[in-house]
């Protein structure tokens, strides 16, 4: 068994038993472990085992959602981005899509429902929808994900 498959178990159980808010939060425990490592390595671990933050009540955490769902979830994106975004523009660290009157809260839901990496959550209006990004990654980088899904 390789260290990172080792690390990458622990990064589960972790992400599974704890609340984990942050990836310095992440990173301090895997040190605790014997796991020093870059937080980009931390962003792939987290990646490769399905890990997104969401919130749950007040607490926006890295959970670990069922690999049938997120697909479930992707596919629905891609239709929905396909059938309804006529454009991805990104802000600060906000991803905003603009989509046909009346689109908006359908295409919010398929977002949330995504699961995409460093999504914290969406608000939808009319004909826009604002997606708030995670200040550890870029919003083009989720516009692109969005995108491309």
């Amino acid at each position: 068994m390789s260290g990172t498959e080792a690390r990458r178990r622990l990064v589960t159980r972790l992400v599974a038993t704890e609340t984990i808010e942050s990836q310095a939060q992440l990173r301090r425990l895997l040190a605790d472990s014997g796991h020093d490592v870059t937080q980009t390595t931390i962003s792939r671990d987290l990646e490769a085992i399905g890990a997104t933050k969401m919130t749950n009540g007040e607490v926006a955490r890295y959970l670990v959602q069922d690999p049938l769902e997120v697909r479930r979830g992707r596919s629905a994106l891609t239709s929905t981005v396909n059938e309804f975004v006529d454009s991805v523009t990104c802000t600060g660290s906000l991803v905003v899509l603009h989509v046909p009157p009346g689109a908006a809260n359908l295409v919010a839901g398929k977002v949330d429902a995504a699961g995409i990496a460093g999504v914290l959550g969406t608000v939808a209006g009319n004909d826009t929808v604002f997606i708030a990004i995670d200040g550890s990654l870029n919003a083009a980088v989720v516009a692109a994900e969005i995108e491309g899904v």
